[in-house]
């Protein structure tokens, strides 16, 4: 499960990402955020965050990426 940092804002959130997804998909994704009292929205910045940092070394990373380390259950 991953933790989200709701308190982390300092990110410029001005661009759009647009998907298409299975609306089933779609909506199970929105019940599981729900219950999580997370909107989709975090939760898929978080991906991408995480997506960043597996795929990027250290010295890769921007710094105002390299301080946000993703907390998982099995970390």
């Amino acid at each position: 499960m991953i933790n989200i940092d709701r308190k982390n804002t300092m990110e410029s959130r001005t661009a759009r990402l647009t998907i298409l997804i299975d609306p089933r998909k779609k909506t199970l994704f929105e019940q599981i955020c729900a219950k999580q009292d997370l909107t989709p929205s975090q939760v898929v910045r978080q991906l991408i965050r995480q997506h960043i940092i597996q795929h990027t070394s250290a010295e890769e990373r921007p710094d105002w990426l390299a301080a946000k380390r993703p907390q998982t259950d099995d970390q």
